[in-house]
């Protein structure tokens, strides 16, 4: 390797942490927020959707989505999602990091906004402009996975890059929290501002007329964390990493990193090209395929299998609440104090177990290893998924309730101590500077399209009824056990495909991806 990029990169390896490196955390880690608000917001207002549009009148029913609708607006954004990461990824190697940064925001702003404000005259017509806004919005937060994963990665000194990274990626954790949170107070105020009007129901105590005005607001404040870190993001420096290995300019890069991390950097002129030299392969190749095939196998197909589980739970857990009797029948409530109610249960689920495991990541990553974390993930995922869906009936009993959401929890737990965050981390560190971008956005891509897969999938399989009654004297309905044998298979095939992901704790990003053996071969 050239002494000056050599000067550069291991500055950066042994660097101490900053304050600059925490502020990195929290723009980047906002963008997760606002991407995890938004997606997982959806979930809370499809309830209301189906009260407000799709309401037969005279019905003794609420209103709810037709499967194909419920299923279109779940996984509209996850289909956006899949399109933004190939497509950002890929400008982020080609343009550098910091160019295409801004823009991924901006998108998430303008249809956070405008997904509440979805027009027309019919509700298909509302619903199609709603899943056209959803996609778009999708499609800016798929590009802020593979940036924000690759800028944290290479700002940070190799002791401390799984938590950096994963720090990031656990404001994802508070973002599922917001979206709780804020439809609790949300779906309150307007029962205490309006309650006349609230409890003006029709003959199926469903829906109203401030119904509307509520997941409107609700998609909407997505917008607003976005809009809180759009300016410090633009002002972020390309990455040292990026300028000295692809843009080959070494002095500038040892410029931008003493302005933000205080370290000092003598950086050698510029070297004739044909001493510096590379010899370098195409993403396409065969030399790629021989050196980084697998592990993007491993990337892609772990990514993929655990999105498959976790976003089924995240988008159907309300549906499961229902089975087991956590929640009343929709039909003795209206519309906020069912979505009161689903707040409350997933806020709970989040506080107690996903942002607790996100943060155990964060702390545990650089000492136990991004490998045995994943693997034990998806091992515990499978243990609670069979434990909860084997003994199914026993779970529908009014007495085991309490004893249902304590493991369902556990469940969310290792999947963000576990899978859910090293899937984001590991893509980001094993490929060279110059693919990197472009591999984690693939990854997260077949990531997001095992999500689709969820969305859809779980949908359906969810429809079958089931014989037994729970105590309260409903159907356990939604078909849980199948849902949950099913999410405990794919937790299990997640675990096989864990041996293709090669261990990064506290080695060098060149020394990982191979770029030190280039620079020398050359």
């Amino acid at each position: 390797m050239a002494r000056d990029q050599a000067q550069v990169l291991n500055s950066l390896d042994v660097a101490k942490t900053q304050w600059y490196h925490f502020m990195a955390i929290i723009v980047a880690g906002m963008g997760f927020f606002t991407d995890a608000y938004d997606l997982f917001s959806i979930s809370l207002v499809t309830k209301l959707l189906g009260r407000v549009y799709y309401y037969v009148e005279g019905s003794p029913k609420p209103g709810t989505l037709p499967p194909n609708v419920a299923a279109a607006v779940n996984g509209v954004a996850f289909c956006g999602t899949i399109s933004g990461q190939l497509f950002f990824g890929w400008l982020g190697d080609k343009l550098g990091r910091k160019k295409v940064y801004g823009m991924t925001l901006l998108t998430m702003i303008l249809c956070s906004l405008c997904s509440g404000l979805s027009f027309g005259h019919t509700s298909k017509s509302v619903m199609i402009t709603l899943c056209f806004f959803r996609f778009w919005l999708g499609f800016g937060i798929g590009g802020d996975y593979p940036l924000s994963a690759t800028i944290m990665s290479e700002y940070s000194s190799k002791k401390t890059r799984g938590a950096f990274i994963s720090a990031v990626f656990a404001m994802q954790g508070f973002g599922i929290l917001a979206a709780g949170i804020f439809a609790i107070i949300l779906s309150g105020v307007f029962k205490t501002k309006f309650p006349a009007a609230t409890y003006e129901v029709d003959p199926a105590g469903s829906t109203v007329s401030q119904a509307d005005f509520v997941w409107r607001i609700m998609l909407m404040a997505g917008a607003v964390p976005a809009v809180l870190t759009f300016y410090s993001r633009s002002k972020m420096p390309e990455t040292a990493r990026f300028t000295a290995l692809v843009a080959k300019n070494a002095e500038r890069a040892a410029a931008d990193m003493a302005k933000v991390l205080q370290v000092e950097i003598v950086s050698e002129p510029k070297v004739e090209e044909s001493n510096n030299k590379v010899k370098s392969y195409g993403m396409l190749s065969k030399e790629f395929l021989t050196r980084h095939g697998l592990h993007l196998l491993g990337t892609t197909s772990t990514w993929f299998l655990l999105d498959i589980a976790f976003y089924s739970q995240n988008l159907f857990q309300k549906d499961i609440f229902s089975a087991v009797g956590w929640i009343p029948p929709a039909m003795t409530m209206n519309a906020l104090e069912e979505m009161f109610l689903i707040a409350k249960a997933q806020t709970l689920i989040a506080l107690c177990g996903s942002v607790p495991g996100y943060w155990f990541t964060v702390a545990f990553i650089d000492r136990i290893g991004r490998f045995w974390i994943q693997l034990g993930g998806f091992f515990f995922m499978t243990v609670f998924m069979f434990a909860l869906a084997i003994p199914y009936d026993h779970w529908t009993h009014r007495d085991n309730r309490i004893g249902f959401v304590v493991m369902y929890s556990l469940t969310f737990f290792f999947a963000n101590f576990g899978p859910n965050s090293t899937t984001f981390v590991v893509p980001a560190e094993i490929f060279p500077a110059r693919f990197r971008s472009t591999c984690h956005g693939i990854s997260s891509a077949s990531g997001k399209l095992g999500a689709t897969v969820g969305a859809f999938g779980f949908l359906y399989l969810a429809q079958s009824k089931e014989p037994s009654k729970t105590d309260a004297g409903y159907p356990s309905g939604i078909g849980a056990r199948n849902s949950l044998i099913a999410l405990g298979v794919v937790s299990v095939l997640g675990f096989f495909c864990t041996f293709l992901v090669p261990e990064t704790r506290g080695r060098s990003l060149e020394e990982i991806s191979g770029e030190n053996e280039e620079q020398e071969a050359s």
